[in-house]
């Protein structure tokens, strides 16, 4: 009688479904590390596949850093989203068009914190090019249709359509907003604020965002 054991048995995918098992590795590598820790032979380790078997999905580390960074984006939509969607209740609709966009901020600052390494993942694997929309970047979309960019426009767009903005002041507008958000970001996850406990965080993200507001839907100052 051979001693040899048998081989473990292949439980984290399904036959046909190892493109989605290596990259749901990848996304849990980098919700551990960031995108340093997307590594292509550590995904196939967790995907309990030979290595050689990731290149007929990701020919390499850098397209499964791709793919991880899409799903990343998508996972900051629907974090985005969940945030719109707590307020489309509110009667009024110039207060729930306010809302919505003080929603966008928050919920961009809320992942941040809560899913660092995502975060960091979805705006490292390559620049976030808002004026490409490839069809490879479905995959960074939410349940919406539209990824973290599209929502904050369509949040802007709605203050137009409600009477809060005037259009005149609309152009570049998403960019004046997503500038100072991702840069408080940045300051929470690797800056002088890193460290900060969850109730002063949220409450710096409160803030911020309604100066964004104000300072966004401000009359204009005399000449």
């Amino acid at each position: 009688m051979s001693d040899k054991k048998p081989s473990p048995t292949r439980s984290t995918f399904r036959h046909g479904d190892l493109r989605r098992a290596l990259l749901d590795a990848g996304v849990a590598l980098a919700r551990e590390g960031g995108p340093g820790a997307i590594v292509l032979r550590e995904a196939t380790r967790r995907a309990g596949v030979v290595p050689n078997a990731a290149y007929r999905h990701f020919e390499s580390r850098q397209a499964l850093l791709e793919a991880v960074r899409a799903a990343a984006l998508a996972a900051l939509a629907r974090a985005i989203e969940a945030e719109i969607d707590a307020v489309q209740q509110l009667p009024e609709p110039r207060r729930r068009a306010r809302a919505a966009f003080r929603g966008v901020g928050l919920g961009y600052l809320r992942f941040a914190r809560q899913e660092p390494g995502l975060f960091r993942t979805a705006f490292a694997a390559r620049p976030f090019d808002v004026h490409e929309r490839a069809a490879q970047d479905d995959a960074a979309r939410g349940a919406s249709g539209m990824d973290p960019f599209e929502l904050l426009c369509h949040a802007l767009d709605g203050l137009v359509q409600g009477g809060v903005l005037p259009a005149a002041r609309r152009q570049g507008a998403e960019f004046m907003a997503w500038s100072a958000v991702h840069g408080m970001a940045m300051l929470l996850l690797d800056g002088p604020l890193r460290g900060l406990g969850e109730a002063p965080s949220q409450a710096l993200a409160e803030r911020l965002v309604a100066m964004v507001e104000q300072g966004l839907l401000a009359e204009a100052a005399p000449q």
